[in-house]
């Protein structure tokens, strides 16, 4: 069975609902996985929006995650009072989950979940390692993976 990564909230290629992004609540969605492969070690998750206009930009990061886990709650990303977890620092510069935000009038944004399954129990990085050097890193050590596309527009 092949590693996959769903969310409750919305499904692959539809719009992600406002309050998982920074003009609603900005908590993380709920994310669920399935298919984790044999010899994971460890799992990643990164969420970056390669229609920025300045380049893909970084919006979550979560590493070292245990391969017996097979969700996130909504709002599970870190931020007081909810469970702690491993994080990497956004392009926002926040060691968190932060929403979809692209620019007024800009069109359409896609947002890609990547969850990918490690060979390795850690990826010895730094947690102020931002969320383009985990992916790289993670990549490296990477079994399998799975993506999740949800796209957001702002209202013009």
């Amino acid at each position: 069975m092949p590693l996959t990564l769903t969310s409750p909230a919305f499904a692959d290629g539809d719009p992600i609902p406002e309050r998982f992004t920074r003009d609603g609540e900005n908590v993380s969605p709920p994310l669920k996985w399935s298919g984790i492969p044999d010899g994971t070690r460890s799992l990643v998750l990164v969420v970056d929006d390669p229609d920025a206009p300045r380049g893909t930009f970084g919006h979550w990061a979560v590493f070292n995650i245990s391969p017996d886990v097979e969700q996130l709650a909504e709002g599970e990303d870190g931020k007081p009072g909810t469970e702690a977890l491993q994080q990497g620092k956004n392009d926002f510069g926040n060691a968190s989950y932060d929403g979809p935000d692209p620019p007024i009038g800009h069109g359409v944004h896609q947002y890609h979940f990547r969850l990918a399954a490690l060979d390795v129990p850690s990826l010895g990085i730094p947690g102020q390692a931002g969320v383009k050097e985990i992916w790289k890193e993670a990549r490296r050590h990477a079994i399998e993976a799975a993506e999740l596309v949800g796209t957001y527009e702002h209202a013009a």
